[in-house]
């Protein structure tokens, strides 16, 4: 869907729909509201005074304007309690509206920008609301479908009008960025959806490498060979049990002066069966056939990479997603084997089905070598993270407090939920091992929380933070799931967005 920023009166702008708002416990609408339910003859005050319409958040009502304005529709939204309004809420209700579009097979529709100077929020910051609101919503998946029920349904404009002539251009460029996060959000609910038949790690590769290069992003892919050769056995013991050889892909992006850079690593399990430590049909994470989200955290740094280059951000970037499929057969690894990781330490594999934390040990020890000023890890990596905190809510952990207050404020302000687990040197002693420096496994007991400890164990002294996202990464619908109008049931894209913003405003959060 295209969208652009135009100079106008809502309430003389001609289109097939308007869309305004209203705040709950507002009897009487003013400003743009106002503005069109004076030229509709007060059709929107007696709505109001009826009862029928109270403001309540995502609240929606759709009138006809019979010729009395230009447009052929009026949508009115609700945005709620004005002192519980947030950034967030804005994303909601522009959704919720492109929402109701599509079902009226609307081609185009306009809207004023919701929330404007409501608790300090500046028009830029909401018009890039706005947008990242509708084109997240209108997200859907039909590639593998012979009859695309949903293809021709989506309304290709939508026209943000305001009045505030000097501020147009800013309005614009805010447009243009939210149109980018957004389509790296739904870059990662694609390569996330797609089949583990068709992205297997040497095909998951070429896809992304195709995608980064196209941004501008230099790339190297290191094969099994590779790996072996510099002593990666720990990404090649996970993929020791599938036809298809691991891979590592390197991803550089250079913006910034500084010659350190900020390191992100992914997980990238194209399909997880646990290996040889079977998973159930039904395990914590889910049923066995969403495994497919297992490399979620490779598809999000590749989105974050991609994004910092499009956006040309002033900051030095390095992504590492390390890509296996584990699977179980004469070759893969066994319970209780012994491997030695790159750089030397050796983990004890208690458990074939902690493959992720193995991938990421390689990735994080091999970071190392380009001296990062901070690194950020994202991985489905624990289903005890579930147990802990739901469906709602990513768990955070690292070393370094100012950077776990950057993802936290970060999440606040795209409106992806964190929150810290504690990481007591007590947890460290569920890893000893008799064989080995480490186990992979420190058992169910706080299992999210030792999973990191082992992390910690290939960062060294880089500050370094760890995102579990086996919660958040899939949206399943229900009361236990995230709720939201722009996030619709599959694969939520999270946390791409609130990457993109923590390094879009690395600078004034130093």
């Amino acid at each position: 869907m295209k969208v652009e920023v135009k100079v106008g009166n809502i309430a003389e702008w001609q289109d097939e729909a308007v869309v305004v708002n209203l705040f709950e416990g507002v009897k009487k609408p003013g400003g743009a509201t106002g503005a069109v339910d004076l030229s509709m003859g007060g059709s929107l005050s007696k709505l109001i005074s009826s009862g029928d319409f109270q403001g309540k958040f995502k609240q929606i009502s759709v009138l006809p304007t019979f010729g009395r304005i230009p447009a052929k529709r009026v949508i009115l939204v609700g945005l709620g309690e004005r002192h519980k309004f947030t950034i967030d809420c804005i994303r909601e209700v522009s959704g919720k509206a492109a929402l109701q579009v599509r079902d009226l097979g609307l081609k185009s529709f306009s809207t004023i920008v919701h929330g404007a100077g409501v608790g300090g929020l500046d028009l830029p910051e909401t018009t890039e609301a706005v947008t990242e609101g509708a084109l997240l919503a209108l997200y859907h998946f039909s590639q593998f479908k012979t009859k695309k029920e949903e293809e021709g349904k989506d309304p290709e404009a939508m026209t943000i009008v305001t009045t505030e002539s000097r501020r147009v251009r800013a309005m614009q460029k805010a447009v243009d960025a939210a149109t980018e996060i957004a389509s790296s959000t739904n870059l990662v609910r694609d390569m996330v959806n797609t089949p583990s038949n068709e992205k297997r790690p040497r095909k998951l590769v070429d896809m992304a490498v195709a995608v980064a290069k196209e941004a501008g992003l230099k790339c190297q892919v290191l094969d099994e060979n590779k790996m072996k050769s510099l002593g990666m056995n720990a990404i090649l013991a996970v993929g020791a049990g599938s036809e298809e050889p691991p891979r590592l892909l390197v991803m550089e992006y250079n913006g910034g002066k500084q010659t350190r850079p900020i390191v992100l690593v992914g997980k990238g399990i194209t399909f997880d069966t646990g290996g040889i430590s079977l998973k159930p049909q039904d395990g914590p994470l889910g049923p066995i056939w969403e495994m497919r989200h297992d490399m979620s955290g490779m598809a999000v740094v590749l989105a974050v990479m991609t994004t910092a280059a499009r956006l040309k951000l002033p900051l030095n970037l390095l992504g590492l997603t390390p890509i296996a499929e584990n699977m179980p057969s004469g070759t893969a690894q066994r319970p209780g084997d012994v491997i030695r990781a790159y750089g030397g330490k050796t983990i004890e594999v208690l458990s074939t089905d902690a493959e992720g934390r193995l991938l990421l040990a390689d990735a994080l020890a091999y970071a190392q070598k380009w001296k990062p000023r901070a690194m950020i890890d994202v991985a489905t990596l624990t289903g005890t993270v579930i147990y802990a905190l739901g469906r709602r809510v990513t768990g955070i952990m690292g070393n370094d407090q100012s950077l776990l207050k950057r993802l936290e404020k970060a999440g606040e302000s795209v409106g992806e939920k964190v929150w810290q687990l504690p990481m007591f040197d007590e947890y460290a002693e569920q890893l000893k091992s008799d064989l080995a420096d480490m186990t992979n496994s420190g058992g169910r007991s706080a299992g999210t929380i030792t999973a990191a400890m082992m992390l910690k164990q290939f960062v060294g002294d880089t500050p370094w933070a760890h995102l579990d996202i086996a919660g958040t990464c899939w949206v399943h619908g229900g009361k236990e799931s995230i709720d939201s109008s722009y996030m619709p049931k599959g694969p939520s894209g999270i946390p791409a967005r609130l990457l993109i913003y923590m390094l879009r405003n690395w600078r004034k959060s130093a």
